[in-house]
């Protein structure tokens, strides 16, 4: 997974294909939970990128994403947002959704 530091928004979900964003706070344990599922995951599907991004550090890019709760996953295909999920998830779950968007 990539930790997201402030490149430009758009290089990072703006990429062709699908594009993974799980947005996180490092004081939410549903978040410490879905992180080694994620990586997990990531290590499966080497040609999609995986992003973590902190909403506490990078408020501006979370509320633009419109997101109201961590963790929440949000696939974007061809940089458009295509599905999100909030909350933990088991990986099965995941993939199965993640599979569903490809």
């Amino acid at each position: 997974m990539i930790e997201y530091n402030g490149q430009a928004y758009e290089e990072v979900v703006g990429s062709k294909g699908l594009v993974v964003v799980q947005y996180y706070a490092t004081w939410c344990g549903p978040c410490k939970m879905l992180k080694p599922v994620l990586e997990s995951i990531a290590t499966d599907w080497t040609d999609t990128p995986f992003y973590r991004l902190d909403i506490d550090q990078f408020r501006d890019q979370a509320v633009n994403a419109g997101i109201r709760s961590v963790p929440t996953v949000v696939l974007y295909k061809d940089g458009e947002e295509v599905d999100r999920q909030s909350g933990y998830q088991p990986r099965e779950r995941i993939e199965a959704w993640l599979n569903q968007n490809k």
